[in-house]
């Protein structure tokens, strides 16, 4: 301690005292407990699964038990309506496309409400097929059977709907037991 260096003392003493402590305080008062859910304190609310309240589950199973919108997909195979319209899928489409291109060829056929032509983040061109909606079934039907095996910018395209109900069965399909491996009989 002789280089210049002070010495701090760390024990307070009467004179160290600030106003507000001074009102009939001990300098050794004790220091009020913060309260945490550790230490049994004040109740916090626990977010999350498996915390939840009763009221809260039973609104969550009242929400859940509600009847969901959903389309009619009886009938068997077949087109299926999405929620806003009917969608055709076009594939085969140049990667040089433009909307426009599709736009114009398939207009003739109604009125489109939505197109969709996807592009490469690489590239910067078309992926090879579009998505588009009409209002109509007998609209998009018609594009279908129309424009299906043309050609569209030099590039024979192919035109079906993007969805369609249930499977669609093999006339040809092969039956075989449930419990069999498709893997050839081992030979010992």
């Amino acid at each position: 301690m002789g280089n210049g260096e002070e010495a701090v003392d760390f024990e307070p003493e009467e004179d160290d005292l600030m106003d507000e402590d001074v009102e009939g305080s001990s300098p050794r008062a004790a220091i009020p407990k913060l309260k945490s859910a550790i230490t049994g304190g004040a109740s916090k609310k626990i977010k999350g699964r498996g915390f939840r309240e009763e009221t809260a589950e039973a609104e969550r199973n009242a929400r859940l038990s509600a009847p969901f919108d959903s389309l009619d997909s009886q009938g068997g195979p077949g087109p299926e309506r999405s929620i806003e319209g009917w969608i055709i899928l076009v594939t085969g489409v140049n990667e040089e496309a433009q909307e426009d291109h599709l736009h114009d060829t398939f207009g003739e056929f109604g009125e489109i409400k939505n197109l969709h032509l996807n592009l490469d983040r690489r590239s910067g061109f078309v992926k090879g097929y579009a998505l588009i909606e009409y209002e109509n079934f007998e609209e998009a039907e018609r594009a279908i059977n129309e424009m299906d095996g043309n050609e569209l910018l030099t590039q024979t395209i192919h035109v079906d709907w993007a969805f369609s109900k249930g499977p669609f069965r093999r006339r040809n399909a092969r039956r075989r037991s449930p419990h069999r491996s498709r893997s050839p009989r081992r030979r010992y």
